[in-house]
């Protein structure tokens, strides 16, 4: 049997029909016509699974079986986990669905509803060798990996979504629910994690139904598979009253030069999106030789503009230069693209325009920023400034590393300027907060031994940082790539 095992492992998600096809071999004699038919599999796998079997498979003129002594060993590769029933699900759905973060009309947030939550996990499921593969939601304010992982709780998934309020939500709801999903942050137009790269069996993505936000959002689908034979799965929906939207998002597709597979009509349900019918279709992408380049060039193509609502849509207007002369002014430094993916060099100060801040792209570029003066010019509104209680709060997070002080209400009193000071001795903290693009287990090792001042060996720090980590999963990540609740823990965890 281990040559058949190997051949169904090396399928990875793709082995549910291959797994069907023993257990048809498994029941009696089969047509090799039949046996093509029935599972939908080329004939020329059908051929390699039989031969695999070796003498374990037997011949009669055109047809196959496995032999009756060696069933009993072959029919445990078909053996399919335990079933939850629907009900069960569909409650557990609607308990997710009652606590999860409002929508952001600025994201485009539209909440698919709990029996669209059962349909993509159960059709995952039908479609797909779940078990021990790794689903990675570009987006997922729909709760697409907590439905799949609920039902499968030995699929192993990744969320990757700017909204840090969802974030905090899928890793304390999973958390609790012993479920295997990891949450890190990526605002797709910069960067992806690097941990996320080239990881996923499974890619599902919810786009901005904008044909920028599409080849954006897909791009970064296409980055993330393995393996390619891996698969993108898209919800996208556009009007019968506009055809031409659907044939603009549809042509960035094509020239990702992904193949489509299938197309689900009205496959998902949604509160809300009642200019598309409150309905989507699910599409099913798969990869071309040419889809990795062209997706590498598509996010180098990227604007800024991916959102059909709010300060990142596609029309929206620029900043007031009075705005930005404010920033200068009190920065000492000409504002420049926001930068925290990657570590910023400077040897002087820097200034950000951050008013199309969806939420944390001021606490980020302060964890990036380089030990010199930081500027950052945002809308009186962002939750960071708007009161005292996000003031302290990022304060608090950027402690032993800067000193701020916010200047409200300027240029009109519509924007407000975050001036960022450097401070010295952070000890282990500072430490961390100066190097967020380090592996973090690397990173804290380091800082124990120098804080020490050299009388903590490597093997005490390494255990050390072992012990207080809060959770030993981030210890491979970079501090910049989690979620901001998960700093807050490991940074009082170093404190």
């Amino acid at each position: 049997m281990d040559p058949v095992t190997s051949l169904l492992t090396a399928r990875g998600v793709h082995a549910r029909p291959l797994r069907t096809l023993v257990a048809l071999l498994c029941d009696g004699w089969h047509a090799l016509d039949d046996l093509v038919r029935t599972t939908a599999v080329p004939r020329r796998t059908v051929q390699e699974l039989i031969a695999a079997a070796g003498p374990d498979a037997e011949r009669d003129a055109d047809s196959w079986r496995i032999v009756p002594s060696r069933v009993d060993g072959y029919r445990a590769l078909t053996a399919t986990p335990p079933d939850t029933p629907d009900g069960e699900l569909l409650a557990a759905y609607e308990a997710y669905l009652t606590a999860v973060p409002t929508p952001a009309r600025a994201l485009d947030h539209v909440q698919a509803d709990a029996a669209t939550m059962l349909r993509r996990a159960r059709w995952l499921d039908l479609t797909y060798d779940l078990p021990g593969a790794r689903l990675l939601c570009v987006g997922d304010h729909d709760l697409t990996a907590l439905a799949a992982c609920t039902l499968r709780p030995d699929l192993k998934a990744t969320v990757v979504d700017v909204d840090e309020r969802l974030l905090d939500y899928v890793d304390t709801t999973a958390a609790a629910r012993g479920l295997d999903i990891q949450c890190l942050y990526a605002d797709f137009r910069f960067d992806l994690p690097p941990s996320a790269v080239g990881t996923a069996d499974l890619v599902f993505t919810d786009p901005p139904y904008t044909p920028e936000g599409m080849r954006l959002f897909l791009a970064r689908a296409v980055e993330s598979l393995r393996d390619p034979d891996g698969r993108a799965l898209v919800a996208y929906g556009y009007s019968p009253r506009t055809p031409a939207l659907g044939l603009k998002v549809q042509q960035e597709i094509q020239r990702l030069g992904l193949v489509f597979e299938a197309v689900l009509p009205a496959f998902n349900r949604y509160h809300g999106a009642q200019a598309v019918g409150s309905a989507s279709d699910l599409y099913v992408l798969q990869q071309t030789s040419r889809s990795s380049r062209l997706a590498e060039s598509a996010v180098r193509d990227v604007v800024s503009g991916i959102y059909t609502h709010g300060p990142q849509s596609v029309e929206s207007g620029g900043t007031p230069v009075l705005a930005l002369d404010e920033l200068s002014r009190l920065s000492g430094a000409l504002p420049t693209v926001p930068a925290w993916t990657d570590p910023v060099r400077a040897n002087g100060p820097v200034a950000y325009d951050l008013t199309a801040d969806p939420g944390s792209w001021l606490a980020r570029v302060l964890l990036a920023g380089p030990l010199e003066v930081v500027g950052a010019l945002v809308s009186n509104n962002h939750p960071d400034v708007a009161d005292q209680r996000g003031q302290v709060a990022l304060r608090d997070l950027v402690r032993g590393k800067y000193s701020l002080t916010f200047h409200r209400s300027v240029a009109g009193g519509r924007h407000t300027v975050v001036v960022a000071s450097p401070v010295d001795g952070g000890g282990v903290r500072g430490a961390l907060l100066s190097r967020v693009h380090g592996k973090l287990a690397n990173v804290w090792r380091e800082a124990l031994i120098t804080d020490s001042g050299g009388t903590v060996t490597k093997r005490e720090a390494r255990e050390q940082v072992s012990i207080l980590a809060p959770d030993e999963n981030d210890l491979d990540q970079r501090l910049i790539d989690l979620p901001l609740h998960r700093v807050r823990r490991i940074l009082a965890a170093a404190d």
